[in-house]
């Protein structure tokens, strides 16, 4: 995994709750076993018309929101089936952090082991974001280390996060690179118990 800490974008607003796993990733699009492959599968049915053609009132679809790492949305955030596959498709398609007042906690672990910062404010600090980002490109900086979010008209949002998940975001480790931290204790053990 890549590590995290400062993630500077314009924030995409997804002003709608209870944002389900198979609304991310539908189970059609859950053919493949790699992680890579799924960003051009997100939200698709709301992307897409049902003719196939692109809905060019959805958020995603909006030229300003283009190569945008920030995704806002409102409570609730990946709640559903346990599928793996949504953070997959989120981190795929450029996203690198998601705020919401509330995230489903499976979805929110999953977020963390697959290298996506969640983030959650309170509902009226998420209100707020996601109104300035529905009037007009709205550009944010995420700081893992000082867990805060700056806007560019200077409104800072401070974040809790487990430290755990801090140190595995900064350094870019997964559950197997964080073993690998304790490759000599393991040694030393393996030695003495031989």
């Amino acid at each position: 995994m890549k590590p995290i800490n400062i993630v500077e974008s314009i924030i995409v607003p997804l002003n709608r709750k209870n944002v389900d796993t198979d609304q991310i990733i539908s189970k059609e699009f859950l053919k493949r076993i790699e992680r890579t492959g799924f960003g051009k599968y997100l939200f698709y049915h709301w992307r897409h018309r049902p003719d196939g053609s692109r809905n060019e009132d959805f958020v995603l679809n909006q030229p300003q929101f283009e190569n945008a790492k920030v995704l806002v949305a409102h409570e609730n955030f990946g709640c559903g089936s346990s599928r793996e596959h949504a953070p997959w498709a989120i981190m795929d398609y450029g996203f690198q952090v998601v705020i919401a007042p509330s995230f489903a906690d499976i979805f929110h672990n999953n977020c963390f082991k697959n290298g996506i910062l969640p983030i959650r404010l309170t509902v009226e600090e998420v209100e707020e974001l996601l109104a300035k980002g529905e009037q007009s490109t709205y550009e944010v900086k995420v700081n893992l280390e000082e867990q805060t979010v700056a806007g560019q008209d200077g409104a800072t949002y401070s974040f809790e996060i487990d430290p755990y998940y801090k140190q595995m975001l900064l350094n870019g480790w997964d559950e197997i690179s964080l073993t690998f931290q304790y490759e000599g204790h393991i040694q030393n053990y393996e030695k003495q118990h031989a």
